[in-house]
């Protein structure tokens, strides 16, 4: 045995495995990496800026099967706060530290090629973590959505100057959504991955008009009894969870728990309907025969829906679902799920989602 390898024995054995990164002194400069060092090194490859861990964290909502991905963002000094919750398949309580490290993933047989690259390497959750100060997941648990919550900070970790312009939409010849001029920021990020899956409802805000956009839409989608006989919102999926708090201060436990921090008079405010819900970022996006608004001085644009109660809207959603059955019946149609209805600034837009019966 070399004096090399003695050496390295010995600081294995006084600092232990996470202090050493060389397993073997090849000698003439040259060493080979331990398999954990190389992971990290390669993790810290993986992630350039924030707008990386944004494509990260919505691919793995989307292999996770998630119908409604909520972003929520914001920016204080140096540091940046991003909250990622969606509807999926959730993660087992038992492993909200275990998909953090490298090389598990749950798409053994499912790995995914997209514009992005590779999916299922079973790296991205460590990679986003070894990029972060911060990030762990909030809350989740199987069939029951995913909330996962980091910082990140600007002196380590860089992201477009720009975070307010929304980038340029043109429809390609079969009509088709594509980003294709604009800053290559957190809203491009999104909007680029929602056109990318039209099917998906995906969401981009401050944390206080998200917590409001989940309330909103979980409303939606609940009976009032649900809601009247909640005393546990642990028992509804994540993304539900806010519309089962009963006053403002439960509603800050809630969306706190979720990684959403909110002052109690905002969690008034939203309650008290003055706060309106986002509509999705496709219906938001201006495509270029629009006239193109100006920048906003601030990420989360002016850009709230019109205010209709939870309850008309839940009353209009059983209206237009009987009106469809007159034409299912016609044309053998099957309705996947309720009608989705969105609220826009300017509008009402009902979305059936059908398959055609054979």
């Amino acid at each position: 045995m070399s004096d090399n390898d003695n050496l390295l024995d010995f600081v294995g054995a006084v600092s232990g495995e996470a202090y050493l990164k060389v397993e073997e002194s090849l000698g003439e400069g040259y060493v080979r990496l331990r398999t954990s060092e190389a992971e990290r090194r390669q993790a810290k490859h993986d992630i350039r800026s924030v707008e990386d861990i944004v494509v990260e964290l919505l691919r793995n909502a989307r292999d996770a099967h998630a119908q409604r991905i909520f972003v929520a963002t914001t920016r204080e000094g140096d540091r940046r706060l991003l909250t990622m919750i969606d509807d999926g398949v959730g993660i087992p309580a038992t492993h909200h530290e275990t998909v953090f490290e490298p090389r598990v993933t749950s798409k053994l047989d499912t790995m995914v090629m997209d514009r992005w690259g590779v999916h299922g390497r079973g790296m991205a959750l460590y990679s986003v973590r070894a990029n972060t100060s911060t990030c762990r997941v909030a809350a989740s648990d199987t069939h029951r959505g995913t909330s996962i919550t980091l910082f990140a900070e600007g002196e380590l970790l860089p992201e477009r100057a720009d975070q307010s312009t929304w980038p340029v939409v043109e429809r390609d010849e079969s009509g088709v959504l594509r980003v294709t001029r604009g800053p290559h920021n957190i809203i491009r990020r999104v909007l680029e991955f929602a056109c990318e899956h039209p099917e998906l409802d995906v969401y981009l805000g401050s944390p206080a008009e998200v917590a409001a956009t989940l309330c909103t839409v979980a409303r939606e989608t609940l009976d009032a009894s649900d809601l009247l006989f909640c005393d546990e919102p642990a028992r509804f999926p994540v993304w539900q969870r806010p519309a089962s708090a009963c006053d403002a201060s439960e509603f800050v436990d809630v969306v706190t728990a979720l990684g959403l921090p909110l002052s109690e008079r905002t969690a008034h405010r939203i309650l008290a309907g003055e706060l309106g819900s986002l509509d999705t970022v496709l219906s938001q996006a201006q495509v270029e025969e629009e006239t193109t608004p100006e920048p906003a001085p601030d990420i989360y644009r002016d850009r709230r829906s019109l205010k209709i109660h939870h309850t008309d809207l839940a009353r209009f959603k059983q209206d237009m679902a009987r009106a469809f059955d007159d034409l299912a019946e016609r044309y053998y149609l099957h309705l996947k799920g309720e009608p989705k209805i969105s609220v826009t600034r300017d509008g009402i837009r009902v979305r059936f989602d059908v398959d055609k019966e054979e």
